[in-house]
């Protein structure tokens, strides 16, 4: 175990605050500034200034807390490995997820992986691209998949899958009769964005600028952070969207949305990022195989679902 005092310093340093990290830490909170003083006399130095009922890093407590970092790090990777050596797969799992691969293609996964490894303990943290990326880089999560392969340089990726774009429409809209909508089609329709940090809004525009339209050109009548909010104007008829086309199978499905490909074809990777220097866990290296096999098995119907709107749908 590494140094308490280390531990709860960590925490101070991260939230700036002493209720916060007791609260991260299940510690009282005098328990917490007890620890925080120790750890000030054995360096001999503050660590943190406490002005006007706030707290900062001193100079000091900058260099500690990114020793920190690296200490703790270690430990984790350390009893990582040494649990390795004991041939079982188990342990917390942090895992983050941008929202469309959360909502429509990890809850069976984890579902097939918790039940294969009943000593595993998944937690999942949902949001888009960006923000999974950030909970890397603080180390609050062992391994992330975000849509594109596109992260910050202090992240290493492995590609898992490929994934499509589609517009996707109500089945009145005027889109709806293509069999694939051209680039330039775009811009003559209402259009309901993501917002801006997701992958799929960073896919889509540089597809755009591919194409010679310039996002800014489109008809943007309102942005979405959740892809259900996002089928669900679609749905009312405000609108298309491009998305990923295993989120509406269902909607599809039930003959609520269409689904036409772009011309031409929109596609990305699926991409599991982990934070550059950390080795990595046996335990995240077999759930990270284990998500790629499952990956590359499209989701069931997909391709019946396929034939029918293509058939359903006569060319312009």
């Amino acid at each position: 175990m590494a140094d308490r005092r280390l531990q709860v310093f960590h925490a101070v340093a991260k939230h700036l605050s002493f209720t916060k990290a007791g609260e991260a830490l299940c510690m009282s909170q005098p328990a917490v500034t007890f620890q925080i003083r120790q750890l000030e006399d054995h360096f001999d130095t503050r660590l943190f200034d406490r002005t006007h009922g706030r707290i900062s890093l001193t100079p000091a407590g900058t260099v500690a807390y990114s020793y920190a970092e690296r200490i703790l790090a270690l430990m984790a990777e350390l009893d990582a490995r040494l649990k390795d050596l004991g041939g079982k797969v188990s342990g917390p799992l942090l895992i983050g997820a941008s929202t469309t691969i959360a909502d429509f293609l990890l809850p069976q996964i984890l579902g097939e992986f918790r039940a294969t490894h009943p000593g595993v303990a998944p937690s999942l943290f949902v949001g888009n691209s960006e923000a999974v990326q950030q909970r890397l880089g603080e180390r609050a999560l062992d391994i992330g998949f975000i849509e594109g392969d596109s992260y910050l340089p202090t992240l290493a990726g492995e590609r898992l899958c490929s994934d499509e774009l589609q517009v996707v429409c109500a089945p009145g809209h005027a889109l709806a009769r293509y069999r694939a909508v051209p680039a330039g089609a775009l811009v003559e329709h209402a259009y309901l964005s993501r917002e801006q940090g997701s992958g799929t809004r960073e896919v889509t525009d540089h597809y755009l600028k591919r194409a010679g339209i310039e996002p800014a050109g489109l008809n943007v009548i309102m942005e979405a952070s959740s892809p259900e909010a996002l089928k669900g104007l679609v749905a009312a008829g405000m609108g298309y969207a491009i998305m990923s086309h295993v989120s509406v199978l269902k909607e599809v499905r039930l003959g609520l949305l269409v689904r036409i490909p772009l011309s031409p074809p929109l596609t990305r990777q699926l991409t599991a990022i982990y934070p550059r220097e950390r080795i990595q866990s046996g335990l995240v290296g077999a759930f990270v195989q284990f998500a790629r096999r499952r990956l590359d098995t499209p989701p069931a119907g997909e391709a019946e679902e396929k034939d029918l709107a293509l058939g359903a749908r006569s060319a312009p």
